[in-house]
């Protein structure tokens, strides 16, 4: 049986190959008769193509020779190789069922040649379990891997369709549609994209966009794939959460006209009342006047130079702390007793508690004291006069705290959460009437941040403001 399917095959092969040499000949030898029979009357022309045509006659039968002796070739290596062994099996287990005995000789070539058959299928089949194990292996890591990204991942087919998608990029782009096609999710959000232009013209298109998603704000970069023959197979989108970097972003072009709005009132002043002095005469009375509106623009200018650039320090961490263990509660009296003068032009009533056996703190001590100069200044600043303000000093768990409570005008709700932003005022006016740089309670944040320590701020409008820092103490 199996050497009727072996000359089958080498037979099918041979009469295959041989009518594929015949009809090109055939075919070439048609092909130049027609054209001799065209040019009846060029008798060189003739001749050519004779003589090609005893060529191609020539060339057919060398092929065919050539042809014929690959095939008895290919037969009986086939017939010794492979049909050979299996028909020599085959018999002799034909023999063993009949019954009959066969030489030891003969079994023991038989048997390894099963072996060695055995042996190269089962490295055959080993080696396509390990590589399909591998494929499964990778394949797990990416899904794990795109998973767990935070930035989003979707891929698309040349139809639009999702190939792909990972958790973050349906919480980035809200998409809700478990049939989501690539028109209807940058549809929904109005975005200027199209699959073929991105496909066909990526090196004249914008590959890359920025989103705004309600509160969010994305980046989307798109890029084609190709598949195995290098031709286009659809897109990748990566989807980047850039919330954080916009709002700092924002933030920065706030600070800069900020800062440039804040130097730009003192210096106008100072230029105005420095030319009126330049262009006329005055008598000394109102030189006074002028020159003493010029130095408070100057030393406000100062101030809020010093300012910037404690914050900057902070910032860069270039700010040399010197830490010293000392006792909160007389240092906080010894700033009150530095406001005292401010604290009677007003007529505040002023009270302090220490809470006994207060730990001593580690930190930058003068740093420490400018938070709380700040911090009670404030509460003198803007509490109206005959107030009364409240200073605790206590100890609670692991921290000490300082908690300075006062009765004066208070915070609206809504302008808590941004009292802390560089130049953020409640009332512009007020403050910068009073001196105030917008800066304080920032630079207050920042060095007690830098102390490993807190602020926080409790207040309602019309009742009074409640500041408690918190510092950790030295720990026995």
């Amino acid at each position: 049986m199996i050497k009727n399917v072996h000359t089958k095959m080498i037979l099918l092969f041979f009469i295959l190959g041989v009518a594929t040499i015949s009809v090109l000949s055939v075919f070439h030898i048609i092909t130049l008769k027609q054209m001799a029979s065209e040019f009846p009357l060029q008798p060189e022309l003739q001749m050519q193509l004779s003589d090609q045509v005893q060529k191609t006659i020539m060339i057919s039968i060398i092929m065919l020779s050539i042809f014929t002796i690959i095939t008895l070739l290919i037969a009986y290596f086939l017939s010794k190789s492979v049909t050979k062994p299996i028909h020599q099996l085959i018999e002799s287990a034909e023999k063993i069922a009949d019954g009959e005995e066969i030489e030891i000789g003969e079994a023991e070539k038989n048997q390894n040649q099963v072996e060695d058959l055995v042996n190269a299928f089962r490295l055959m089949t080993s080696q396509l379990k390990h590589n399909l194990n591998e494929m499964g292996k990778q394949k797990r890591q990416i899904e794990t891997i795109l998973l767990h990204m935070t930035d989003g991942i979707i891929a698309f087919d040349m139809e639009g369709n999702i190939i792909h998608i990972n958790p973050a990029a349906i919480e980035l782009l809200a998409i809700t549609e478990k049939k989501s096609t690539f028109d209807s999710i940058f549809g929904n959000l109005h975005a200027d994209v199209n699959l073929e232009k991105i496909v066909y013209l990526e090196n004249w298109t914008s590959s890359e966009q920025r989103l705004n998603i309600g509160e969010k704000y994305v980046n989307l970069l798109f890029a084609p794939f190709q598949d195995e023959n290098g031709k286009p197979a659809g897109v990748i989108v990566v989807i980047q959460d850039i919330t954080e970097h916009v709002k700092l972003d924002n933030m920065r072009k706030e600070f800069v006209a900020d800062v440039s709005h804040e130097l730009k009132t003192p210096i106008t002043s100072i230029m105005g009342y420095a030319d009126t002095l330049l262009e006329s005469e005055y008598d000394k009375e109102m030189q006074t006047k002028f020159l003493g509106v010029i130095s408070s623009e100057a030393k406000r200018m100062a101030r809020l130079v010093t300012d910037l650039l404690t914050l900057s320090r902070y910032d860069n961490k270039k700010m040399i702390k010197e830490e010293t263990e000392f006792d909160l509660g007389d240092l906080t009296k010894k700033c009150i007793e530095r406001l005292q003068f401010e604290i009677e032009k007003k007529g505040h009533h002023m009270e302090c508690f220490v809470t006994a056996n207060v730990p001593p703190v580690n930190a930058d001590k003068y740093g420490i004291e400018r938070v709380i100069l700040n911090i009670i200044s404030n509460s003198i600043k803007y509490t109206p006069e005959n107030g009364v303000i409240k200073v605790y000093v206590g100890f609670v768990y692991n921290d000490a705290y300082i908690k300075v409570i006062d009765n004066g005008i208070g915070i609206p709700e809504e302008d808590l959460g941004r009292i802390f932003e560089r130049f953020y005022r409640v009332d512009k006016a007020r403050t910068r009437e009073m001196g105030g740089t917008g800066l304080g309670l920032s630079i207050a944040k920042e060095i007690l941040e830098q102390n490993h320590g807190s602020i926080d701020i409790k207040s309602e409008v019309g009742k009074g403001t409640e500041v408690i820092i918190r510092i950790p103490v030295v720990k026995k």
